[in-house]
């Protein structure tokens, strides 16, 4: 399937994408590296009432994942589906033919990732347990999601360089 981008701004905005979800991946990889250096535990999860710079660190990280899914799943993948000339619809239907077309490995597991957000956003949650669990599980699906980022990115530079769009 070729790029059928019709018209300058569409294709601007889909190469603004790109480089917004790269910049994302970055800063969530850093996020990362810095809560989970090691094991997100209940026990650290207490210390986010007294550990400002821990605390930060946790909310940059949840900020930063929730964000890269929406970039992905509610600009990239719409902007991609269009530039090759996919009708676009809900999310689910988007996320079926990222699916069926090799950039997502799994629906399923993207949505049960898109619930983990009410889990991660710390000021709501009064059990440490859940929070530490909701923490650690998004931190498990963070390969994933930097993946289908990248599928897609990787999907356009290729079909780009076919069509000499570049």
């Amino acid at each position: 399937m070729k790029l059928s981008v019709d018209n300058e701004d569409k294709l601007e905005r889909l190469l603004f994408l790109s480089r917004v979800v790269k910049k994302e991946i970055h800063h969530l990889n850093y996020s990362a590296d810095k809560v989970f250096n090691d094991a997100f535990t209940e026990e650290r999860a207490k210390r986010l009432a007294s550990d400002e710079v821990l605390a930060e660190q946790v909310e940059a990280f949840t900020s930063r994942f929730c964000r890269l899914q929406d970039t992905i799943g509610d600009k990239l993948l719409p902007a991609w589906l269009d530039a090759l000339g996919e009708k676009t619809s809900v999310a689910i239907d988007n996320l079926d033919k990222a699916e069926k077309m090799g950039v997502l490995p799994s629906v399923e597991q993207w949505l049960t990732v898109r619930q983990l957000r009410n889990q991660m956003i710390h000021e709501y949650i009064e059990d440490l347990t859940i929070l530490a669990d909701a923490l650690q599980t998004a931190y498990s699906y963070l390969e994933f999601i930097v993946d289908v980022g990248e599928s897609i990115i990787k999907d356009l530079e290729n079909r780009m360089t076919k069509t000499k769009v570049l």
